[in-house]
């Protein structure tokens, strides 16, 4: 109860130079969180392609840092900074907040931590449940991707809690992608392995750097390939895919190689 009066003849006591004194604080710090926004993205635009994941991951913390700055300068403002003061608002308001934010505040900590941890970071690619997609920015409650279908998708970050998180670069430039293939099992394996190969290595977007493998598995239906390499670029995992298949059906059209389905045409006509 004493708490509660103290903070009520705290905010008493404000004064018009005081609520000035907010509001620039504010101001200030929305303008600042601007700035870092646009500028940071761009900086990481222009930059080589090994310096984006380390710039764009500053974004959320930077923004953290001048949301404390700004809530610290303004308690200073209301307090007068004495620590009877400081302590009174401080209990005040996070009980009230803690009770009316409490999904909230759970995300907020939970960003935390991902921004510590980097269970994803701008510029990774996840899956966190039936989402899909780049990670374009990190905030302080919740991550925003864009699907292959153009879809901004925003994932409060309390989800790492309760499902997991499914990174496919982590960090890294490029990711591995799989072309499949099936195949009828009357074929030279050996020889559609090399020709699997030639085609990875023969396209405009391999990271020539990552190695290039091709697995097979025989299935009831016939043999199923899965060409496996890395774009240069992640943001071409799509376009490679697409290369690899176009070229690779080609290839083995040219071999004389029938696809599985004619076998499974076959079975389904008897």
């Amino acid at each position: 109860m004493n708490a509660d009066k103290s903070v009520l003849q705290i905010f008493k006591d404000v004064g018009m130079i005081e609520l000035m004194q907010i509001l620039a604080v504010v101001l200030m710090a929305w303008m600042i969180i601007q700035v870092v926004k646009r500028f940071l993205p761009w900086v990481a635009q222009v930059s080589p392609s090994r310096f984006r994941f380390h710039i764009l991951p500053l974004i959320p913390i930077l923004r953290l840092l001048i949301l404390i700055a700004a809530v610290v300068l303004i308690v200073f403002i209301l307090t007068g900074a004495t620590f009877q003061k400081i302590a009174a608002v401080a209990g005040a308001l996070a009980f009230a907040v803690g009770f009316a934010f409490k999904g909230y505040i759970t995300s907020l900590a939970a960003g935390v931590i991902a921004i510590y941890e980097h269970p994803y970071r701008p510029g990774d690619w996840v899956k966190i449940n039936d989402a899909y997609g780049e990670v374009k920015s990190v905030e302080t409650r919740a991550l925003h991707l864009v699907t292959p279908d153009d879809t901004m998708v925003t994932i409060p970050h309390n989800k790492i809690w309760e499902s997991s998180v499914y990174n496919a670069n982590d960090g890294q430039r490029e990711l591995m992608c799989v072309a499949h293939f099936y195949l009828h099992p009357e074929h030279d394996a050996k020889s559609v392995r090399h020709k699997l190969e030639d085609v990875a290595l023969t396209s405009p977007y391999l990271q020539l750097e990552r190695p290039v493998v091709v697995v097979l598995k025989e299935e009831p239906w016939g043999t199923h390939y899965q060409l496996k390499a890395y774009p240069v670029d992640s943001r071409d995992q799509f376009q490679f895919i697409s290369d690899l298949t176009v070229r690779g059906k080609d290839a083995l059209g040219k071999m004389g190689i029938a696809p599985a389905a004619v076998v499974l045409a076959a079975v389904n006509s008897g």
